[in-house]
């Protein structure tokens, strides 16, 4: 595995945020569509093959029970949340002030399609797959960590304003605000890698992407309707 293919990847990857958070922001989740076919191309390309991506056959059954646990588990946890005030109003969110039928293209269609199906190939797959072919999986697991971690600088602007409780405790501190979501997304990235690690599966990482964004716009939209 040569390291031009990686950096071809990284470069992919910039252009498809910079299309994704600015350029054409509105047109996302098809727009990454094609990005993660110019990424398969350059996996193919660099002679990663499906279980290096996470996509073989045999590892598929692992995988669907793995994230349809994660996707269990993460609805549980926000159950909980809506007991607590604090929980509610994290959940109140600009973002998912949608409506019924908005929510439910997030949910459904914006995640998994525009989100988790680009960032789960480009990062836990691609990524993944070559560094783990030139250093093993730790490296791999840390390499595409840090990379979702940066990846998320652009979409990390304007939270502040967005989201209520995320003003509240940063202020006007938008430099703040952007450190703490890199942070977090880092240590996100580690939880996913590892879960692609252990199952060999990148639909177990994938299930779980869902359901901490997917679920989250479907709770905020019900608290928003509510609260209406």
């Amino acid at each position: 595995m040569r390291v031009r293919w990686l950096v071809a990847v990284v470069a992919a990857l910039g252009v498809a945020n910079y299309l994704n958070n600015v350029a054409l922001r509105w047109t996302y989740p098809w727009i990454s569509v094609l990005e993660t076919l110019v990424l398969l191309g350059l996996a193919r390309a660099a002679g990663l093959t499906a279980a290096d991506l996470g996509l073989a056959r045999s590892t598929w059954r692992r995988g669907l029970r793995w994230g349809g646990i994660a996707v269990l588990l993460v609805l549980a946890g926000y159950l909980v949340a809506l007991t607590l005030p604090a929980g509610r109003e994290l959940f109140l969110d600009r973002r998912a002030h949608l409506g019924v039928g908005g929510a439910i293209y997030a949910a459904f269609v914006g995640v998994p399609v525009g989100t988790v199906l680009l960032e789960e190939v480009g990062f836990r797959g691609v990524v993944w797959g070559m560094v783990a072919r030139m250093r093993g999986p730790g490296w791999a697991t840390a390499v595409s960590s840090v990379l979702f971690g940066l990846w998320h600088v652009l979409p990390s602007l304007g939270l502040g304003r967005s989201n209520q409780v995320v003003g509240d405790v940063y202020g006007s501190a938008a430099g703040a605000v952007t450190i703490s979501a890199v942070f977090a997304t880092m240590l996100a990235g580690v939880v996913l890698a590892s879960l692609r690690w252990r199952t060999g599966s990148l639909l177990a990482p994938a299930g779980l992407h869902w359901a901490t964004n997917g679920l989250a716009y479907a709770v905020g939209a019900a608290l928003w309707a509510l609260s209406g």
